[in-house]
């Protein structure tokens, strides 16, 4: 089953990534991109904490997209676990 549309979580500071889940039917998945790879794909750099959540909505689309293709290849890290995006993940594939 595809993944749907989750919630957005927070923004942890410390581990400086965005939070949130996805749902493959009715359970919940913990999923996570860092702030790096929000700013690479809006082409910005240090956006500040207080606006990393509407960084995330502006994004989400292209966020969900790359997650739930990491779930659907069983790319999953972490205990209990989640999808982990990172900005290798936007990349465009060499040709």
């Amino acid at each position: 089953m595809a993944l749907t549309q989750g919630n957005y979580r927070d923004y942890d500071f410390d581990r400086m990534v965005v939070r949130f889940t996805m749902k493959n039917d009715l359970a919940e998945i913990a999923c996570a991109i860092s702030t790096d790879a929000m700013d690479q794909l809006e082409g910005s750099s240090r956006t500040p904490p207080a606006q990393r959540e509407q960084q995330f909505l502006r994004l989400r689309e292209r966020i969900e997209a790359r997650a739930a293709r990491k779930f659907s290849d069983v790319e999953l890290e972490g205990n209990p676990p989640g999808v982990i995006l990172r900005a290798i993940d936007f990349r465009s594939p060499l040709k």
